[in-house]
């Protein structure tokens, strides 16, 4: 969607903020031991505190309320009963609306003591998330994304994975544009003044590409190894974004 007033700009900041501390509260949880399970349920308490509903269970069917990506699992991962354990990357998406408004976070974190991998690998995506978003200014084509999630990405010898995209939001859980990580399949067109995307770069230490698990939903990285991914949801203007998970 392209924001058009105050008043929608206070429910996206509104559904923005709900996203965010739930995200926050699920990442302060993790510990091993805990379950998915046990982090999707605060999330879903957590969300029905705040009149708001989870996206890819009202929307897809999702079997969760929030998708939980744990070790080789890097996006859709299902919420289940297996203990984390200490070292593993795990990462937590939210989405979620509000009064006919929708928002999308995410981001990955250590379970316990990460290994000095994995900590330059979210380093290096976190990095590659504020900088990409930085560059996603009214007039610049959509694929100044790709550009600088590509050179992060390579500075720091990592992988993107080019199936894995940001998109548009606001009025439901992915409008268009689709905001590419990679020049090969970034799509024409620029960004628009007011316009409400996500950037979202998925970085792995080997593989390119993901699988679809046997659940129908979770996806795993193709060749192995480690991935992270940090997602933000921002209204796009001529200078610093208007970050609404932030």
């Amino acid at each position: 969607m392209t924001v058009e007033n105050d008043d929608e700009l206070e429910h996206l900041r509104t559904i923005g903020r709900i996203c965010r501390d739930v995200l926050a509260a699920m990442l302060a949880a993790v510990r091993p031991g805990i379950t998915p399970l046990e982090l999707d349920a605060i999330g879903a308490r957590m969300l029905a505190e705040c009149g708001a509903v989870s996206a890819p269970r009202s929307i897809y069917g999702f079997p969760g309320h929030s998708c939980i990506s744990v070790g080789d699992a890097v996006a859709h991962g299902v919420p289940d009963g297996t203990p984390l354990e200490d070292g593993q990357l795990i990462n937590i998406d939210v989405s979620a609306h509000r009064d006919g408004y929708f928002a999308d976070t995410g981001a990955s974190r250590a379970v316990g003591t990460p290994s000095p991998e994995a900590a330059r690998l979210l380093d290096a995506t976190r990095k590659a998330q504020y900088q990409a978003m930085l560059a996603a200014r009214a007039g610049k084509r959509l694929r100044v994304v790709a550009d600088t999630v590509e050179a992060r990405a390579r500075r720091a010898g990592f992988q993107v994975i080019g199936s894995l995209c940001g998109h548009g939001v606001g009025r439901s859980i992915h409008e268009p544009p689709t905001v590419a990580n990679t020049r090969a399949v970034a799509e024409p067109g620029r960004f628009a003044p007011g316009q409400v995307v996500t950037v979202e770069p998925f970085l792995a230490t080997r593989s390119r590409d993901v699988y679809e698990d046997d659940d129908g939903w979770t996806l795993r990285l193709a060749s192995g190894g480690l991935g992270a991914q940090f997602e933000h949801s921002f209204v796009v203007t001529r200078g610093a974004p208007i970050i609404l998970t932030a």
